[in-house]
C-alpha cells in the first residue's frame, strides 16, 4: 500500500480505478477498507478512487498526541496529491465529513465538489458530549458492548431487525477487529472538541449535504445546519441510520454520482 509523509506521519492510501479523482475519508472509527471496500468497484469503473487513512486509522503511524483537523485535512491532501489529484471531488462521512469541509474551506481550488454524508459542525451539543465519553467509557472497558452500542445507534430500526443474533454477532465483531483503539480514542476526542462553524461560510465548493433520516448517533439537524452554513449547499436524505455507507449503499452511490457527474460543477 503506497504510503506519503505528512510531518511526522506516514499516511497510507488506496488508489483505485481511472478518470477524475474521487477522494473519500472515513469517520471516526473508520478506516479506508472498512468504510468504503464495498463501494469501491462501481465508483472506480470510471473514477480514480483515492482512500486515505488519516491519523489513528489503518495502517497509518505517527508519534501520537493530540489531533486536529488542519492535521487530518493535510494528511488527506498530501494523499491525494500523492495519487496525482490536484483537483478532486471530495467526499467526507461523520468525522471524514469534517475534515473534508476544513480541506474545502481551506483549501477551495484543490476540491472540484464537496459531498458530505452524516455530518455536523461542532462537537459540543451535550447529547454529542455524553454519547462520546459513553464510548470512550465502554471502550476502556468493555469494547464489545462498545460494538454493541455502534450497531444500536449506528443503524435504523428496521435494518437491525432484518438481522438475526449470527449476523449481529458478526457486525460486532467486525467493529472490535478493525478498529485500532489508541487511535480512535484519539478521533472521539476530536470529536468532542471540533468547532468548524465560522469556516463553512468560506466553502465554494458546490455542496451536496446528506442526512439519514433514523440517525440516532448524529441527527439529521447537524445536517440540516450545514446546509445551512455553507453557500449554495444542496440537501438530501437517506432512508437509513447513521451508517448508510453499509445500510443504503445504492442509494447513496446514486446521490453521489448524480451530483458528481453532473455538467454543472
Amino acid at each position: 500500500m503506497p504510503v506519503v509523509k505528512v510531518l511526522d506521519t506516514h499516511v497510507t492510501y488506496a488508489v483505485n480505478g481511472q478518470g477524475p479523482a474521487l477522494v473519500l475519508v472515513a469517520g471516526t472509527g473508520g478506516n479506508l477498507d472498512s468504510n468504503w471496500a464495498h463501494l469501491v468497484d462501481p465508483l472506480a469503473t470510471h473514477r480514480t478512487v483515492v482512500r486515505p487513512d488519516y491519523s489513528g486509522s489503518g495502517e497509518t503511524t505517527d508519534p501520537a498526541g493530540e489531533l486536529s483537523l488542519d492535521l487530518l485535512a493535510a494528511q488527506v491532501l498530501a494523499a491525494a496529491q500523492a495519487a496525482g489529484a490536484d483537483r478532486f471531488d471530495l467526499v467526507g462521512f461523520s468525522l471524514g465529513a469534517c475534515v473534508a469541509a476544513q480541506l474545502a474551506a481551506t483549501h477551495p481550488g484543490r476540491v472540484r465538489s464537496l459531498t458530505l454524508l452524516a455530518g455536523f459542525s461542532h462537537g459540543q451539543t451535550p447529547r454529542m458530549q455524553m454519547q462520546s465519553e459513553l464510548w470512550l467509557n465502554l471502550i476502556r472497558n468493555d469494547p464489545h458492548d462498545f460494538a454493541r452500542l455502534i450497531l444500536l445507534t449506528g443503524f435504523s430500526p428496521a435494518f437491525l431487525d432484518r438481522m438475526d443474533e449470527t449476523q449481529l454477532t458478526q457486525w460486532a465483531d467486525a467493529v472490535v477487529v478493525s478498529n485500532r483503539w489508541e487511535g480512535i480514542i484519539r478521533q472521539i476526542m476530536l470529536d468532542m472538541r471540533l468547532d468548524i462553524r465560522a469556516l463553512l461560510p468560506r466553502i465554494t465548493a458546490p455542496t451536496l449535504v446528506i442526512g439519514c433520516a433514523h440517525d440516532a448517533m448524529v441527527p439529521k439537524e447537524h445536517a440540516r445546519a450545514l446546509t445551512d452554513a455553507i453557500p449554495g449547499a444542496r440537501y438530501a436524505e437517506l432512508d437509513s441510520g447513521h451508517l448508510a455507507p453499509f445500510e443504503q449503499p445504492e442509494a447513496f452511490l446514486d446521490l453521489l454520482t448524480t451530483f458528481i457527474d453532473a455538467p454543472q460543477i
